[in-house]
């Protein structure tokens, strides 16, 4: 397999740029226009293509069994799908294997990251072709440019053989995956359906403010009430919300995260519940909700064509993929117009495979809770079983209440969470049930779920354990599967959840969060020092398992994913679903295909007991 680098230099102004327009609109707008490629085939020197050339060359080669390597290969690689034609065997991208080790510390930039490998000096000739077309290119300007785009093609060539040392084999096959969902998109967009939610989207956020105010009060007046922390934290409450919290800098004291700079709080504008949505925006005194704007770019998309779906491979330091171009498809309500939208061409359908319970699985398979692991490994309704207990009565399927308390419990009681959130989460109905129980009866169901899994208990203890042992810098075992030291912990694929600048206070344990600040702070070379305003984000025992089992799901799903994309095109991820797009007439062996993958457990847990479920649909709500 030969490993073709290359790297597209390519018209912008300062109006028309990717740092004003996302990656689709810029390459699908008329003004784009290929000025010239840089070209590499394995370590041989890279060649530089002009006007015609650039096409004459690239069609010339043979991809079928070549590999293609850029530094942000979603651009690179959507011209080459998107404006030639050309799909290679495989796609590397040496933005995403970086992101694993160097996000938070390097960044993601070529300049930085060839800085950091002494790899040579990233030119900036890109600088002086601002605005210009090739046409307005003298001879001398655009043999400058060849050479600042063969520099690039080196440097991402050289980064690529550091990296692909490093990057398991799994990984590489999720990210090729994941490039593929983007330069090779499979899916359209209905533009009426997307119209008449628009509409009702903005009718909703209007009743929602109104349906605050109190008879005779100004709209002004409901926003003020916003603003007051206490109210805002107690409205937060009734939908199923618990306000995010910090330690302020003044006091030293726990206080709420409701800044704009507070990233735990604007992070509920993409909240699926668009109330969540619609409150946090009315408080951030912004004129739209996610939803709206992500309703108004997919109409745009539509307008253009198929849906390209960005997902950045380790966005979040879980592993877990992150949203982008500005269409965060992760996130969707359930049952929301949206994904009725997200439709197939004539004569494909939709297949989506979901991971059954994946996290409840496995926080009780690495804890030890062996009853419970059993359960699920013999199929039986956990749900019911657990709310059989809650109840003091038999409880089947048929019980849509009890049942529906006892699924809260199984799926959302295994890190940790209390008594007070666990009631507001019951009240919120998000699976269209809402319980109303009161506060003695939420603190005895929690402590019941407690009592009876106790392994999952001792979990918590042991992840608190080892946030002891990486602030000493010591190195121990949170479980089998997971050793950890002063680096973080250690994920059987060999990556690392890390926690940067872990700090032990009287407050409990805290660290940086952010990628940005701690990267600013490792340039600064000041990770001490009162004198910064930084925000630190509170860590604890039921956080980590909640990590740690959201990282190793991640790892389960994502490879599953990568597995199937070997013989069906796989349309999207969203968290621990699958979904591909098959042929009309092949539908039933690409389902039973997907349901097979997505029923075999990962080499490092044979015996962790996984499940699916499918659904299949010409949209992906009756999809789901």
């Amino acid at each position: 397999m030969r490993i073709i680098t290359i790297d597209f230099e390519t018209y912008y102004s300062r109006e028309y740029s990717l740092s004003k327009m996302t990656t689709e609109s810029y390459i699908r707008d008329p003004r784009f226009e290929v000025i010239g490629v840089g070209i590499k085939v394995d370590d041989n020197p890279p060649d530089w293509y002009s006007g015609d050339n650039v096409g004459r060359f690239l069609n010339s080669l043979d991809y079928s069994k070549d590999a293609i390597v850029a530094h942000n290969t979603v651009f690179d690689g959507a011209i080459l799908s998107w404006i030639y034609g050309i799909k290679p065997k495989f796609w590397f991208d040496t933005l995403s294997m970086a992101r694993p080790f160097h996000h938070s510390t390097v960044g993601g930039s070529l300049k930085a990251l060839a800085n950091h490998y002494n790899l040579g000096q990233k030119g900036d000739e890109v600088i002086q072709a601002l605005g210009k077309n090739r046409k307005d290119f003298s001879p001398q300007e655009l043999d400058r440019y060849a050479d600042y785009c063969l520099q690039d093609v080196n440097l991402t060539y050289e980064l690529y053989k550091k990296l692909k040392v490093r990057v398991p084999v799994s990984e590489l096959m999720i990210i090729d995956q994941t490039i593929r969902m983007y330069t090779e998109p499979s899916i359209m967009l209905d533009r009426k359906v997307l119209e008449q939610h628009l509409h009702k989207v903005r009718e909703d956020k209007k009743k929602l403010i109104e349906s605050l105010a109190l008879k005779g009060v100004s709209e002004e007046r409901v926003k003020k009430a916003l603003m007051s922390n206490q109210i805002f934290a107690k409205i937060l409450e009734t939908v199923g919300v618990e306000a995010p919290m910090k330690i302020s800098l003044r006091t030293g004291k726990e206080t709420y995260a409701f800044a704009k700079t507070d990233k735990e709080f604007t992070a509920l504008l993409e909240h699926p519940n668009p109330k969540v949505q619609a409150l946090v925006a009315a408080r951030l005194g912004t004129k739209s909700t996610i939803e709206e704007t992500r309703t108004e770019n997919l109409i745009k998309v539509s307008d253009r064509g198929s849906l390209p779906i960005l997902l950045n491979y380790y966005g979040a330091h879980t592993g877990r993929f992150s949203g982008g171009d500005k269409l965060n498809l992760q996130n969707l309500p359930r049952n929301g117009a949206i994904r009725k939208a997200i439709t197939v061409p004539e004569g494909k359908v939709l297949v989506a495979c979901d991971s059954s319970q994946i996290e409840a699985r496995m926080v009780a398979y690495i804890a030890g809770q062996d009853d419970l692991v059993q359960a699920f490994r013999e199929g039986r309704d956990v749900y019911s079983e657990f709310a059989t207990e809650v109840y003091g009565k038999r409880v089947t399927k048929a019980d849509k209440i009890e049942r529906f308390v006892g699924k809260t419990c199984i799926l959302g009681l295994g890190y940790g969470m209390g008594h007070v959130k666990f009631r507001a989460t019951l009240a919120l109905g998000q699976g269209g049930i809402a319980v109303d129980i009161d506060e003695n009866e939420a603190r005895r169901i929690v402590n019941l779920y407690r009592q009876k899994n106790h392994k999952i208990v001792s979990l918590w203890h042991s992840c608190g354990h080892a946030l002891t042992g990486m602030v000493a810098g010591s190195s121990g075992n949170i479980c089998e599967l997971l050793p950890y030291d002063k680096d973080g912990i250690t994920l059987p694929n060999g990556l690392k959840i890390k926690y940067h600048a872990l700090r032990n206070t009287s407050n409990g344990f805290e660290y940086i969060a952010d990628a940005r600040t701690f990267r600013k702070l490792v340039q600064k070379r000041i990770l001490t020092g009162e004198q910064q305003k930084i925000d630190w984000t509170r860590i604890y025992g039921g956080k980590v398992t909640e990590n740690v089992v959201q990282a190793l799901a991640r790892i389960v799903v994502a490879e599953q994913m990568a597995s199937i994309g070997q013989s069906y095109r796989v349309a999207f991820q969203v968290h621990d679903e699958v979904i591909i797009t098959t042929r009309e007439n092949d539908l039933t062996n690409a389902r039973q295909f997907v349901e097979r993958q997505m029923s075999t457990p990962p080499s490092w847990a044979k015996d962790l007991p996984v499940a699916c479920e499918s659904g299949v649909g010409y949209n992906y709500g009756d999809a789901k």
